[in-house]
């Protein structure tokens, strides 16, 4: 069925980010909130997102038609698909989903915007659990493109197969977990950070400002475009991640994390290294790095631009080298 309406439920940051997203592209939107306040921060959020999203994508040449209401069957009965953008309580959810459930048509995909509960707990209440999944995307969802999809343990391939397909139509970057598990992916690894952060700050090793300029001025600008493994994988050298095993097989045992690490095997250790070489494409280590080191170049220049992070060193620096000169 072509999704022409979509519903949402809950409209604080994440939902309004949702309607956002939907409006410029041309769907209709039909918004739910009890709250009396809702409706006018909804608009009001979706009037700040609107530049941002005019200057990435261009005005649109038919903008989706927005309406409000304080009547779940009014959203549910009319909506293509609906997204559940309600506060982060699991018994909240359990019983919007059972509502939403019982209203919408059985055809109808239901989507958590949740950033960390099982999608099996969520739909445990429904007559039509299949329905059900995680559509878990990230702030400001307006802007960045990725969104986790999660299957609970009854939630249909056929469902998860047709959500990706509208998140695609909307712009998404979906990534479809085999399996769910508590805080998917994303989550996981932002929370690990989080904690290790709080560990150092409690040792005080250093400031809140230390530790993110330690991400700011390095590992981010990396991460923003190879994440954790593909880096890992060219700090081996022309051998990639084989080479990289050899001379740290593993290095997990050092005093380096607060956390927690799995067991290592053999299993692990193929799956990391089969894993890398997949990304790489059969690029070598030597063509993956000019590619890293060109956008490097190019987030400089950007960041230099907007007077920020790793830019202002490259400012500051030039401006030596003009002031040297003269």
């Amino acid at each position: 069925m072509k999704i022409k309406t979509v519903g949402i439920a809950g409209t604080g940051l994440i939902g309004a980010g949702w309607a956002a997203r939907l409006l410029i592209r041309g769907f209709n939107v039909i918004a739910y909130d009890v709250s009396p306040t809702a409706e006018a921060k909804l608009k009001a959020q979706i009037k700040t997102a609107w530049p941002s999203m005019e200057k990435l994508l261009g005005k649109p040449k038919k903008k989706g038609k927005l309406s409000f209401t304080t009547d779940l069957k009014e959203m549910a009965g009319k909506a293509d698909f609906i997204h559940e953008a309600a506060p982060e309580r699991e018994d909240l959810k359990i019983k919007l989903f059972k509502d939403i459930d019982s209203i919408a048509a059985p055809h109808v995909i239901i989507s958590s915007s949740s950033s960390g509960f099982l999608p099996t707990k969520l739909q445990s209440e429904c007559k039509h659990p299949e329905r059900v999944i995680i559509g878990h995307p990230f702030n400001p969802v307006y802007l960045l493109p990725l969104v986790e999809t999660v299957p609970g343990a009854k939630t249909s391939a056929e469902t998860m197969d047709a959500a990706g397909r509208y998140f695609e139509s909307i712009g998404m970057q979906v990534l479809r977990l085999k399996k769910e598990i508590d805080g998917y992916i994303c989550d996981r690894l932002q929370e690990a950070l989080w904690r290790e952060a709080l560990h150092i700050l409690d040792k005080d090793v250093g400031s809140t400002a230390d530790i993110d300029d330690s991400i700011v001025y390095s590992a981010g600008m990396r991460w923003a475009f190879m994440g954790s493994f593909q880096t890992y994988h060219l700090a081996g050298g022309p051998g990639g991640m084989r080479d990289f095993m050899k001379q740290f097989d593993p290095t997990l045992e050092l005093p380096w994390t607060d956390l927690k690490f799995p067991k290592w095997n053999d299993a692990l250790e193929t799956r990391l290294i089969e894993g890398c070489e997949a990304q790489a494409g059969g690029k070598t280590v030597a063509q993956l790095e000019a590619k890293r080191n060109a956008i490097l170049v190019d987030m400089m220049k950007l960041f230099k631009k907007h007077k920020i992070g790793a830019g202002l060193v490259l400012a500051k620096e030039q401006k030596a080298k003009k002031k040297a000169v003269k």
